[in-house]
């Protein structure tokens, strides 16, 4: 890849930033397709992200960056986003700076969540569905899927109040109601989007021998291996699928909101390149 002095810069800002396989994507399609940009990774601490907004943004051939954790939420509060899932998720990922030197924030989760269901096949529109989690992930994915009217939306929380204080959020935007439990049973589409199944010890979300013979369920839980939610799924034939066509559907909507928008429309009908890095061989 070859810099010069009008190199568009982009920035990958997290702590940890060791993980991340945004510059690997982003740089190989600049390369492949001509593009005048790098994006680099930036391991910036989270008491030092005002002050990157406040000036480390200032210079003109920065295009914008990508956002990851600690900082989605603190941005949001920030930049004030006009998205509607970005204001009910209370979370940004993306940001880019402007030609009069302004900020604009959006969050891309969601609508790589529901792109995602489309690539599977998975209906929302007219049927049931299940989130359990009210957590960042899941409040994206509950505010997307709302967007795609469907017949319930239903919220379960361990903590009862968070999943009431979602429901609140995602009423302006769709159907909405607070599931008295996590029984997945009577479902179209159970989401997990807890954070049980990290670890190998931890217990399942929700029972899966509860779910109806012809339904379909996510983890949005990026493991190498499948998740013992998706493998109790599949050992009783369910549709199960695991959560990392959402990282791959994002990247034609992050290209579009950067401004490459003829690349975004060539890539979206052949995500196979970025399915080969994001996605996991099992």
């Amino acid at each position: 890849m070859r810099i010069t002095g009008t190199t568009r810069v982009f920035y990958i800002l997290g702590d940890p930033v060791a993980q991340v396989r945004a510059p690997e994507v982003y740089n190989r399609l600049f390369e492949e397709h001509g593009i005048d940009a790098v994006v680099v990774p930036l391991k910036l601490p989270a008491r030092a992200l005002q002050g990157f907004l406040q000036h480390g943004m200032a210079a003109e051939n920065i295009g914008g960056f990508w956002a990851t954790i600690p900082h989605k939420p603190a941005l949001a509060q920030y930049l004030n986003p006009a998205d509607p899932v970005a204001r009910v998720a209370g979370a940004v990922n993306a940001v880019r700076r402007l030609p009069d030197g302004k900020l604009e924030a959006a969050l891309f989760d969601g609508i790589g969540f529901v792109k995602g269901l489309d690539h599977f096949g998975i209906a929302v529109d007219g049927k049931r569905v299940l989130v359990v989690g009210a957590g960042g992930g899941g409040q994206a994915v509950a505010a997307a899927i709302a967007q795609r009217r469907p017949a319930v939306l239903a919220i379960h929380n361990r903590t009862r109040e968070r999943g009431q204080a979602l429901v609140d959020r995602l009423r302006p935007i769709g159907p909405a109601a607070l599931a008295d439990g996590n029984d997945p049973a009577g479902y179209d589409l159970v989401v997990n989007c807890t954070s049980q199944g990290l670890k190998p010890d931890d217990a399942l979300p929700f029972d899966p021998q509860r779910v109806d013979a012809g339904a379909a369920v996510v983890d949005i839980i990026m493991s190498r291996e499948p998740t013992p939610l998706l493998r109790a799924c599949r050992a009783r034939g369910l549709r199960a699928e695991a959560g990392f066509e959402m990282l791959v559907q994002q990247v034609p909507e992050y290209l579009r909101f950067f401004g490459y928008d003829a690349l975004a429309e060539k890539l979206q009908t052949d995500l196979g390149p970025v399915r080969a890095v994001l996605v996991p061989r099992t």
